[in-house]
């Protein structure tokens, strides 16, 4: 069976500009820009005025509020069960960009090992990792476009990797934890890695 109409609405809140030109949203801020392609999704993508969908807007003082604010309507017709589950999709994505113009994100990742310290180090656009296990050679994972790697001060043994595109902040994480994948040993006794210890949006300043 086919839901006639699918609607989702993501808020555009104050100092963030987002346009659309089909299927390609670009959010800017005060961060940056960031720009990415829906053209795989066969739906409606365009951004509204409050007052254009006010039936969907609830009476009272909230309501009336919403009316003077921009939205970015996504609507899909005759969708399946797996396509209306593109429509949350693509709104989730819209929110995440305009947390990275705004806010940023930060992933911190600490250093897990029982007996060989982990030495790790930035060389260029590379992150380096050495003594892992005790072994001689040397792990080399590039950061991606837009991601700052900082040691941190406060915390021992703890990097964090900072940017506004969640994508690629999230994938550098996942690369580095991924260089230090343990083979043919029991993994239960031997824990050693990076390890993702926490992550979301920059705090707020």
């Amino acid at each position: 069976m086919k839901t006639v109409l699918a609607t989702r609405t993501v808020e555009i809140p104050e100092g963030v500009e987002i346009s659309v030109n089909a299927r390609v949203v670009t959010v800017k801020g005060k961060l940056g820009e960031l720009v990415r392609d829906f053209k795989h999704m066969p739906m409606e993508c365009r951004v509204v005025k409050g007052s254009d969908f006010m039936d969907a807007i609830e009476e009272g003082e909230d309501g009336y509020e919403a009316m003077d604010k921009d939205f970015v309507k996504v609507d899909l017709w005759f969708a399946s069960r797996k396509q209306l589950a593109c429509v949350r999709t693509v709104c989730s994505h819209i929110e995440n960009m305009i947390v990275g113009v705004t806010r940023g994100f930060v992933y911190k990742m600490r250093f897990v090992y029982s007996h060989f310290p982990i030495n790790v180090s930035l060389a260029g656009d590379s992150v380096e990792i050495r003594n892992f296990l005790g072994e001689r050679r040397v792990r080399k994972v590039k950061l991606l476009p837009g991601v700052k790697y900082i040691r941190s001060e406060d915390v021992k043994d703890e990097i964090q990797l900072t940017g506004i595109d969640i994508t690629k902040v999230s994938l550098t994480a996942a690369q580095i934890q991924q260089a230090t994948n343990i083979r043919h040993k029991d993994l239960r006794k031997f824990l050693d890695g990076i390890y993702v210890s926490e992550k979301g949006p920059a705090p707020e300043e």
